[in-house]
Parts: structure tokens; C-alpha cells; sequence
């Protein structure tokens, strides 16, 4: 329809993620629809989104952007384009080194999480406190980047973008692209290995999960933002209910929250209004996601399983 209506010496842009050679291949046949050709009459370049929810320091304007044009020509008119609002416009060599620059970064993070992750379940088989283990590593001032263990990944960039990279290679080449498969699989993982480590802790408190009062705190995806999108807070509560839990959540920034896998029957949950009667009453405090109201606090007399290691007391146990 967009294509159709275009008008000659139109600059069209593709920010959504996805697999290599989609602008060019897939998007620019459609553009050309209505008779104008890409090159000639219009301008057609990819330039991935890097929005950050939530953070405070980097926005659109002074995060770099890169774009990639179909022709030299067509780089040019959208890197003019962007540079009068963005700070610093980085050009591509093409459309592919555009597409393949944002999986890059994605599929950079889910690994590295995922690293991290594996290593938090054997790091507590071996009784190593691998949050102090990240804080040392971290004081080096160079090539090291902390990343950190949690539920699960959520948002649609880690948990789904590498897997157009990954759907790619093996439509193409035909060969996996065995990275991001065993990092899907280990991030995949954490949410019934966290449910197992809810259950130990209760056991050692001598009480059964099934029946017991678990209180999880933030299920959004993402800190201090209200995005539920691919949270693993679902699939660890969808285990927890299976095991007989009495379930609850507070979020300040969730109100209802539906608690079931997409296309599934609807699990609506309303959250807790009484933070501290909430913890108060659970037989456990499951903090899921960092947001600023959870953050730095000190809990004594409340059995806390810490996901994300920023709470302190000597009943909190971290993940």
C-alpha cells in the first residue's frame, strides 16, 4: 500500500529488526510497487532502532545511529536525514552490515547472559558467590563487560532477534548457528530452574511449595518500565501455579497482569496494593525484576529469593 502511494524522490526507512538482506530482498519490491524504482526516483536505506526503555542517560538523540543505504546515494540522503536530530549518524557499508550490526548487539547480549546464567547454576552447586566473582572481574579496566544471571531474558530483542540470525544461516547455509541455540537454550531454562530453587528454599524452611504463599515482585521484562512483552515471569509462573503455589505479584508499574503463555487461556492476576503486607503475609518474597523501588533495601524477618542481587538481610538468598 506505502509502496503505491510514494511520490519521486521519496526517502524510505526500515527500522524493525530483522534477518539480513530483508530491505533489499523482501521490503524494496514492495516499495517499487507502484512503478518507482529504488536508486533512480526513490531512496531506500535500513537504520536499526536502539531504543533503550527506561534509561536515563542515552535516548534518540545522542545514541549513535547507523544506516545502511540500498546505494551509495541513498546512505547519503538518510544519513542527511537523521543528522538533524541525532547527535552522531554512522554509515554502513550496505543494507546487510546494517541488518547483521543489530543482531550483532543483541545476539552479543544473549549469549554473554546466558554465559553467566549457566554459570550461576554450577557456581551455586560449587558454593561460589558468583555475584562477588562479577564484582571483582568487573574492576578490571579492560576487556571484560559485566553481565549479569536473572529469571530468564525477556523484551523482543534478546529472547527473539538472534533467532532470525540463527533461522538464516540455516535456511541458507543450511548449518546451525550453534551459539545462539545452546544460548536460547540455557536462557530458555532459567525460569524452571529458578521455580527449583523457590522449592529448595521453602523445603529448607520446612514448608512445601504446594499451598505456600510466593510473593514475586516486578514481572515486567525490563526494569522500571511497565513492558510485559516475552517477560520470563510467565513461564516461571505458569511452573509455579503447576506445582501448587499460591501465587501473588506486586509490580508498581503492572496493575493486572495476565499470567499465561500467548494464544493461552487467560491467567489474570490482580496485583497486591500493600507492598509490606504483602511480604508480610508470603512465605516467600521472589524478586524478579530491579525496579527502583525494590532496589538497595535491607529485609530482615522475611525469606527473600533474590533473582537479580541487589537486596541484603541474612534471609535473603541470591540466585
Amino acid at each position: 500500500m506505502l509502496g503505491r502511494e510514494l511520490t519521486a524522490d521519496t526517502l524510505v526507512v526500515l527500522e524493525s529488526t530483522t534477518y539480513p538482506g530483508t530491505t533489499e530482498e523482501f521490503f524494496q519490491p514492495l516499495v517499487e510497487s507502484g512503478g518507482l524504482k529504488v536508486g533512480a526516483e526513490l531512496n531506500l536505506a535500513f537504520s536499526p532502532e536502539r531504543v533503550d526503555p527506561g534509561n536515563k542517560v542515552y535516548g534518540i538523540k545522542n545514541t549513535p545511529k547507523v544506516v545502511g543505504g540500498v546505494t551509495a546515494a541513498c546512505t547519503d540522503r538518510a544519513v542527511a536525514f537523521y543528522a538533524t536530530f541525532i547527535d552522531s549518524v554512522v554509515p554502513a557499508k550496505g543494507t546487510r552490515e546494517a541488518e547483521m550490526a543489530k543482531l550483532l548487539e543483541n545476539t552479543y547480549r544473549h549469549i554473554n547472559i546466558a554465559l553467566v546464567n549457566e554459570m550461576a547454576r554450577f557456581s551455586h552447586e560449587l558454593d561460589i558467590d558468583l555475584w562477588d566473582v562479577i564484582d571483582c572481574a568487573k574492576t578490571k579496566p579492560f576487556g571484560f563487560q559485566a553481565f549479569y544471571p536473572g529469571p530468564g531474558v525477556g523484551g523482543h530483542c534478546i529472547p527473539i532477534d538472534p533467532n532470525y540470525l540463527s533461522h538464516t544461516v540455516q535456511a541458507r547455509l543450511h548449518y546451525p548457528f550453534r551459539f545462539v541455540e545452546l544460548a536460547q537454550e540455557v536462557n530458555a531454562g532459567m525460569p524452571a530452574y529458578v521455580a527449583r530453587r523457590i522449592q529448595d528454599r521453602l523445603n529448607d524452611d520446612g514448608k512445601a511449595l504446594r499451598g505456600s504463599k510466593v510473593l514475586l515482585l516486578g514481572v515486567t521484562y525490563k526494569a522500571n518500565i511497565a513492558d510485559e512483552r516475552e517477560s520470563p515471569a510467565v513461564p516461571l509462573a505458569l511452573k509455579l501455579l503447576g506445582m501448587g503455589a499460591d501465587l501473588r505479584f506486586h509490580d508498581p508499574h503492572v496493575s493486572v497482569w495476565n499470567a499465561a503463555e500467548h494464544g493461552g487461556e487467560e491467567r489474570l492476576l490482580k496485583g497486591e496494593s500493600d507492598l509490606a503486607q504483602a511480604m508480610e503475609e508470603a512465605d516467600l518474597v521472589v524478586l524478579l525484576q530491579a525496579h527502583d523501588e525494590y532496589v538497595g533495601g535491607a529485609l530482615d524477618g522475611v525469606a527473600v529469593f533474590d533473582t537479580r542481587g541487589v537486596l541484603t538481610g541474612e534471609a535473603v538468598e541470591r540466585l
